[in-house]
């Protein structure tokens, strides 16, 4: 779930930050709609009856797939969309609202109704969900798109975020290969050619720019009968007694307050506990991740392997499928697809992480970026124009393969080259020896 269904603004603080005049009257700026469908994994559209997806990826740009950053779960990963930042830096570090002096937890539901006010921080509008809204109902769905569709034509705003909470709640209830995801997955795509279509009507097509992705994927927990699950209170030498905090029972991940002077106990415990449990000190948490640098960060990070789910005191696994694993996991990775004018048109692209969708959207947009983690040259070369991807700055998969093999093409040919020097160097060697040899031979005949 996410903070909430629309968010929108011109070119709001809460989305895209600083604030930005809305257009004069008839100028034609671009527009930009970002749709994320929550848990919509790379590859749902396979073997699946999909032509809208298909009929965008042939009028503009498809990604091979994308990677969110770690944690991969719903508010953090969408956080880095809107923001650009990986998640120790945006600081939304879990879906749980939570104060670890009171131990209060608050799910997203019950904080979105919370309305703060930051000088400077104003979204200009904004809507969310009813309590029990019910996020599969198509009508719903296109209720949501034609209220986007007036903003953009009788609000003049420039950028939307439209968020739909399928295919997510399918694929945990029922897995991501199951009948009922792929049913989802058909109604995902029919939403989407009715965007399209909307935005037509309205006559958007020649200014609005459809950037369609999601926050994470999906995988199955839920084999033969049951979840493999790694329960924390049935690990010999850990108690929860030592642990004043705790966010765990939330699928494949987890993280630990330990009590004062305990910390040490708490991880040697854990550590090695489990053949797929790994435990970190937040310190020590990988690079690659970028989930240490916050105090919000608890200082004990857990998550599983692919395939177990963590739990604190009992099994209470009911999910057949869940999200919260390693970024790194093919499982993790969502979709992206986008169309629009400043968009090519029947191009495949390598595989790049979401944490460049903001930077590309500000560029659309023309408004200059807060300062974040992406940069634009990881998707410059989907945009008109954007010639090829630079892949120091970590995009384009496409460029990148080429270079790779060019490397290796060139280490092949250093080590013929050293072999081949090293070949004449032996037969001069030798050469000199004979040559050596035959004239001692030749002084001694002399004597």
């Amino acid at each position: 779930m996410f903070l909430a269904v629309l968010w929108a603004a011109a070119a709001s603080p809460a989305v895209l930050g600083a604030p930005v005049a809305a257009a004069a009257p008839g100028a034609r700026t671009p527009l930009v709609l970002l749709i994320s469908f929550d848990g919509f994994r790379w590859d749902y559209d396979r073997g699946v009856d999909t032509p809208n997806l298909d009929r965008m990826a042939e009028d503009g740009v498809k990604a091979a797939y994308v990677t969110p950053p770690y944690l991969t779960i719903t508010s953090p990963t969408h956080f880095t969309l809107l923001t650009g930042r990986y998640i120790e830096r945006h600081g939304v570090v879990h879906n749980m609202w939570f104060d670890t002096t009171t131990t209060e937890k608050k799910p997203y539901y019950q904080t979105q109704f919370v309305n703060e006010c930051y000088q400077g921080e104003v979204a200009m509008v904004r809507e969310v969900e009813p309590p029990l809204y019910n996020y599969k109902n198509e009508t719903a769905w296109r209720r949501s798109a034609d209220t986007v569709m007036s903003w953009f034509a009788e609000r003049r705003l420039d950028f939307v975020s439209l968020y739909f909470g399928e295919p997510d709640g399918v694929g945990h209830r029922y897995g991501p290969d199951s009948p009922q995801l792929r049913a989802m997955v058909r109604q995902v795509d029919r939403t989407v050619g009715y965007i399209r279509r909307a935005a037509e009507r309205r006559g958007l097509t020649e200014r609005l720019n459809i950037v369609v992705t999601a926050d994470h994927g999906m995988s199955a927990v839920y084999r033969g009968g049951q979840a493999e699950e790694i329960t924390l209170a049935d690990i010999p030498g850990f108690s929860f007694a030592d642990v004043a905090f705790h966010l765990v029972d939330f699928g494949p991940s987890g993280m630990l307050l330990p009590k004062p002077g305990r910390l040490e106990a708490v991880y040697g415990a854990l550590k090695g506990a489990h053949p797929h449990l790994h435990v970190f000190r937040k310190e020590e948490v990988p690079e690659r991740l970028h989930f240490a640098h916050n105090d919000r960060i608890l200082p004990l990070v857990l998550w599983a392997d692919a395939g177990y789910v963590i739990n604190g005191y009992f099994p209470v696994q009911f999910n057949k499928g869940e999200h919260g694993f390693d970024n790194g996991d093919m499982d993790m990775k969502p979709f992206f697809r986008a169309v629009g004018p400043a968009f090519r048109s029947g191009l495949e692209v390598g595989p790049f992480e979401t944490v460049h969708i903001y930077a590309l959207m500000c560029h659309i947009l023309g408004i200059r970026p807060e300062a974040n983690d992406g940069h634009l040259n990881a998707t410059r070369h989907m945009l008109v124009g954007g010639g090829p991807a630079r892949e120091e700055e970590g995009g384009g998969g496409e460029r990148r393969m080429k270079k790779k093999k060019k490397k290796k093409k060139k280490k092949k040919k250093k080590k013929k080259k050293k072999k081949k020097k090293k070949k004449k160097k032996k037969k001069k060697k030798k050469g000199k020896e004979g040559k050596e040899g035959k004239e001692e031979e030749d002084g001694r005949r002399r004597n």
